[in-house]
């Protein structure tokens, strides 16, 4: 299980997801120059009230977390560990729509600046895709053993 690269893969997903959730996305910065950080379970003020208002991009990120791990455990179930890690990948880019959806609504007059954690998802969907090729390999080496009984 653990010498396999999709699951390395995976690991690395999970990791991702947990920084993703710790730090913030950006700040949105209003025209009187206060900051309001922008993270993915609240909107936190400069004097320290709190909005739970993106609570869902939270929650987006905790299954792709939870279902990364998941699939790793998976190992004998190659065609569930596929569509599951193609579920992340659509969840990922579910991801980048609701953020994009709440900077467009909560933007207004204010301008949003983007922090360097929003390009974790990213390297997300990338690394599952490359754990699907991995998956699909594996799978393949498998059918090519069957045939030859």
């Amino acid at each position: 299980m653990i010498q396999r690269i999709q699951t390395v893969y995976l690991l690395i997903v999970a990791i991702l997801m947990v920084v993703m959730m710790s730090f913030p996305v950006g700040n949105l910065i209003a025209a009187d120059y206060t900051v309001t950080e922008f993270t993915n379970l609240a909107l936190v003020a400069a004097d320290g009230t709190a909005d739970y208002a993106p609570w869902a991009m939270f929650v987006i990120l905790l299954v792709v977390g939870f279902v990364a791990l998941g699939t790793i455990f998976l190992y004998r179930k190659r065609m569930l560990q596929i569509r599951l890690t193609l579920f992340s990948i659509i969840l990922l880019v579910g991801y980048y729509a609701t953020l994009a959806t709440f900077v467009l609504m909560l933007k207004g007059e204010n301008s949003f600046a983007p922090s360097w954690t929003l390009c974790l998802p990213l390297v997300a969907i990338v690394l599952n895709w490359l754990a699907i090729r991995a998956i699909g390999k594996d799978e393949m080496l498998v059918k090519a053993y069957e045939r030859l009984r």
